[in-house]
């Protein structure tokens, strides 16, 4: 076992050997943060740069945590438009590390974690909202039996299947009693769209999974797939556009700010450059981003259940926990 990495190092370094012809040298591990869920690594060779995403250690629900659906994507998607690191091997031998995981090339680019794009210039920054807005088109574009991806969800009734969902697990979760997540588990079932269409969704398509060329503004890997199954298209959309209707202190949000300055496109153009590029013709509207806000509002709910109970892992839980009540707010004023 080596200090720092949690697992066996060289054990690691024997399988890969074995799979990846021509490594040279040893590993060098170095963690990458960023808050996943699912430990990731970069590992570098003397000749190679890789890059390892592993279950965390210890007991797990069924379906958490499943890297081996990440690497299944990803592998899918490889030759389509969507544009994904190169997947490399999975391992579901536990023997090796002590959980699954996969290998990936390291892709080189920029990440950014804060939505106004901090050290690029206004037109750049246009440039990179447009070619988010064009990437998340091309996935939903996708054609998910061609891929082999028709069995990666159920098809059909995505909202009605989330809302209960969520309504379930806010009851669950509350710590309080909130007027706003009332009116939307009423609201919300009694409004799902007319509009049912079935794509490969992310499931937390924002910024900060992107990855941007190191010089020009164009999306060079779509990154941390946890979360991706099959839904409606309008779910991602509207995940995305939340940044416009919260603040930078409510989860890094843009509202408020000088976008013209900053040069940041408004809500309506993001939206408009994606159904430019999108095929499946339909609209967002008020319901999508007031299902977004409530789907996030129990979310946060969660955290704060969590930290009252004095297990949330992260830091400042309780504080994060707050916003539940905000973008409940948010949420209602949609409906």
């Amino acid at each position: 076992m080596v200090s720092g990495a949690g697992f066996d190092v060289a054990a690691l370094d024997a399988h890969l050997k074995a799979h990846i012809p021509g490594l040279a040298g040893g590993p060098r591990l170095a963690p990458i943060s960023g808050g996943q869920s699912n430990p990731t690594f970069f590992v570098t060779y003397d000749n190679r740069a890789l890059v390892l995403r592993k279950q965390p250690p210890g007991e797990l629900l069924p379906s958490a945590h499943a890297v081996d659906r990440e690497y299944r994507i990803m592998r899918a998607l490889a030759g389509t438009a969507v544009p994904v690191p190169p997947t490399l091997l999975l391992c579901e031998d536990r023997s090796v590390i002590g959980t699954l995981f996969y290998v990936m090339e390291k892709v080189e680019g920029r990440v950014f974690h804060d939505c106004t794009l901090a050290g690029v210039t206004p037109q750049e920054r246009r440039a990179m909202y447009g070619a988010m807005a064009k990437t998340l088109a091309a996935l939903h574009n996708v054609d998910v039996a061609a891929v082999g991806l028709s069995d990666f969800g159920r098809p059909g009734n995505y909202f009605g299947r989330q809302i209960a969902r969520w309504t379930r697990q806010w009851e669950l979760s509350k710590t309080r009693e909130d007027a706003n997540i009332d009116r939307l588990v009423a609201w919300l079932p009694a409004h799902v769209p007319d509009d049912d269409v079935t794509s490969i969704v992310h499931g937390d398509y924002r910024i900060g999974n992107l990855m941007f060329h190191p010089t020009r503004p164009e999306v060079v890997a779509v990154l941390d797939w946890e979360l991706s199954t099959l839904g409606h298209p309008l779910a991602d959309l509207a995940h995305c556009a939340m940044a416009w209707v919260s603040r930078p202190e409510q989860y890094g949000g843009i509202e408020g700010l000088d976008l013209d300055a900053l040069g940041l496109p408004s809500r309506e153009v993001f939206v408009a450059d994606y159904a430019a590029a999108a095929a499946h013709g339909r609209a967002m509207g008020d319901f999508h981003m007031a299902f977004a806000l409530f789907r996030w509002a129990v979310i946060f709910e969660g955290i704060a259940a969590r930290a009252r109970a004095g297990n949330a892992a992260a830091e400042g839980a309780a504080q994060t926990g707050q916003l539940a009540q905000a973008f409940a707010a948010r949420a209602a004023a949609f409906t």
